[in-house]
């Protein structure tokens, strides 16, 4: 497949295709002539295009220095007088520009504004002589689905594109936060794919083109990973945070739901709460999910919106205590692919010879059913919307929005149906956090997918996180530092299926096909143990890189 063939949208009628055509031209017309890629790179890119804004020749040294750090040290450098909020946003913007041609990771470029919002910080600087809020002048970029006022956005479809008059909570408060916005970013149609194809293009993953960058924050995962941002806010759903910054290789925690503010967001089910939704950050490195955390929970989401809950991020000290980890290999559904199970052998191994941990193997509760029902829950209305926006827009159905709302596990539902499969969930909720304490672990280490990024639009198991958003249990994604290697990572002998589900991620296992994906592992813990996770997840990647 052709590199322009790839990276093509979503299709549909004549009418619908002229409407995506102004759009994708629209963004292409905010690209400056400066920053366009040459013509050469862009007609056959290599699968790994991570090197490409480095040696493109389009940034300069100091433009390329800034875009190598994390959130917390552009924060660090800027509250010190080393670097202006207009260096940082530039930068970044410039480097958004270059990796959106690799990856159609953006929905709306707006660096011009960004500029102007960060000399204004500048000038307060250099008057007061202090930051304005802890996020000073730090360049965030923003998933297309959150309000932000001024740009473009959409809940998933074409049909319900529109300019945001206002912020939505999330924006609203990191803007006060001293937060620079400059890019929104690609997801796929519905928001609910663990891939990310839409109008204005399907996501690439940075590490390998052939294969997803993930979903449904896909543009935010790709354009971190290609050092375009260095913070994004992504939402999750069913694993729309965890999912895309494991397959990207960078970081990203789901917080527990109503903690963080998602009021605003532009949806198309709104009032359906079967499962809530999270909001959180999708970053460079551990400890800018901290800072995100502790800096948006910092300013009191719950005084803005009544369905938010005033819980502080608390991240104890593991020094004084044993940490006891709970090692899941698998959900006892879907085995992951050869890769992933490297990467948990050899953590489990080097968390066993550590002092400061206690492993224990943990064993997953029926997981099969809890898929179930979630799947059940995301579409009580058994996908009617879903049909009704996609015709009123004239948009094919991808694939995968075809799959998430089809039976038997989506159906319609009336109001006593509705009483009877929450109470399905809340039955299921109990007897996962009974199960928990049986197992007597702090956190569970385990898959953040069954394997590394798929291959496009085959991605039809989310249940490695999509079971943490059916019981609300945090979860945070990192990087392991492996990559998938074809030498290595193949079946020792012919696997043997545990379910469908697993005999068609199966299936799809070449090992050549995955060649540099990056590697990743979750930590989970139960409900508004944020902050163990945040600190549980620091641990575990520094015994493993020792």
């Amino acid at each position: 497949m052709s590199f322009k063939e790839k990276i093509k949208g979503i299709g549909g009628n004549a009418s619908y295709e002229a409407k995506a055509r102004v759009l994708r031209e629209q963004l292409e017309a905010k690209i400056p002539a400066g920053l366009k890629l040459p013509p050469a790179i862009l007609e056959d890119p290599p699968l790994d295009i991570t090197h490409i804004p480095e040696t493109c020749g389009l940034l300069t040294v100091q433009e390329l220095a800034i875009t190598e750090l994390d959130a917390t040290a552009v924060c660090q450098k800027i509250a010190v007088g080393e670097l202006t909020a207009v260096e940082a946003v530039t930068a970044f913007g410039k480097r958004a520009a270059i990796a959106h041609q690799l990856t159609a990771c953006l929905t709306d470029f707006f660096l011009d504004e960004g500029i102007k919002q960060a000399q204004q910080l500048d000038e307060y600087f250099q008057k007061e002589g202090k930051v304005i809020g802890p996020l000073h002048g730090l360049p965030i970029s923003v998933k297309s689905h959150y309000a932000l006022k001024g740009t473009v956005g959409c809940g998933g479809f074409l049909v319900n594109m529109e300019t945001s008059t206002e912020d939505g909570d999330m924006t609203s408060i990191l803007r006060s936060l001293g937060a620079v916005f400059y890019v929104k970013t690609n997801q796929p149609q519905s928001v609910m794919h663990l891939e990310s194809k839409s109008h204005y293009g399907r996501v690439l993953n940075p590490h390998n083109t052939n294969l997803t960058a993930g979903g449904s924050s896909g543009g935010e995962s790709a354009l971190v990973a290609m050092k375009g941002s260095c913070m994004g806010i992504g939402t999750d759903g069913g694993g729309s945070i965890r999912c895309p910054s494991a397959h990207c290789g960078i970081y990203g925690i789901r917080p527990s739901s109503r903690t963080t503010p998602t009021h605003g967001n532009l949806w198309y089910q709104h009032g359906q709460d079967g499962v809530f939704p999270s909001t959180g950050p999708m970053c460079r490195s551990a400890r800018d999910m901290r800072l995100f955390l502790e800096a948006v929970l910092g300013a009191n989401p719950s005084l803005r919106d009544p369905d938010a809950l005033p819980i502080p991020l608390k991240v104890p000290d593991l020094i004084q205590k044993k940490l006891r980890v709970g090692i899941m290999m698998h959900d006892g559904v879907v085995m992951p692919h050869p890769p992933t199970i490297r990467a948990l052998n050899l953590v489990k191994e080097k968390l066993e010879a550590s002092s400061e941990v206690e492993v224990v193997d943990y064993i997953p509760y029926d997981h099969d059913r809890g898929y179930s029902l979630i799947r059940e829950l995301y579409y009580e209305d058994g996908g009617a919307t879903v049909r009704r926006l996609l015709e009123e827009g004239g948009e094919d159905m991808h694939p995968l929005t075809e799959w998430v709302i089809s039976p038997p596990y989506v159906k319609n539902h009336d109001a006593a149906q509705v009483w009877k499969l929450r109470d399905q969930r809340d039955d299921y909720r109990r007897e996962y956090s009974d199960h928990w304490w049986s197992q007597n672990v702090d956190v569970v280490l385990c898959p953040p997918f069954q394997g590394t990024a798929s291959p496009h639009d085959t991605t039809k198991y989310w249940s490695y996180t999509a079971i943490w958003n059916l019981l609300d249990y945090p979860g945070a994604v990192f990087p392991t530092g492996l990559v998938a290697d074809p030498t290595i990572d193949i079946y020792q002998e012919s696997p043997r299926p545990m379910s469908a589900a697993d005999e068609y991620n199966i299936s799809l296992y070449d090992a050549a096909i995955f060649k540099g994906a990056p590697v990743s592992l979750q930590t989970v813990s139960r409900r508004f143990n944020d902050g163990l996770v945040l600190a549980a997840q620091d641990v575990i990647e520094r015994i493993l890189r020792s």
